[in-house]
């Protein structure tokens, strides 16, 4: 049974991930020029690359940190469910 939770844990880190990436990009796409439009000379499609290249960045951002968040603490969770003391069954 542990082995099937530490499994979920796990797979809902790694589609977290990737679902936090997914959406950085769609808000880059969504912007449609807005990032680019503070550099001066840049417009049409390489606007839009760089929105999303600009999107991938901060999804990757987020996604590292939110992540990495939740993974800390359910590893804190699971050290002081090991440290506890057991329940003495009569």
């Amino acid at each position: 049974m542990k082995f099937l939770i530490i499994n979920s844990f796990r797979s809902m880190i790694y589609v977290a991930y990737i679902a936090i990436i997914v959406f950085g990009v769609l808000v880059g796409v969504h912007s449609r020029g807005r990032v680019a439009a503070e550099i001066p000379g840049v417009d049409g499609s390489l606007a839009a690359a760089l929105d999303v290249v600009f999107g991938l960045f901060a999804g990757w951002l987020a996604s590292s940190l939110i992540c990495g968040l939740i993974v800390t603490i359910l590893d804190i969770r699971d050290d002081l469910n090991d440290r506890l003391p057991e329940e003495k069954k009569s």
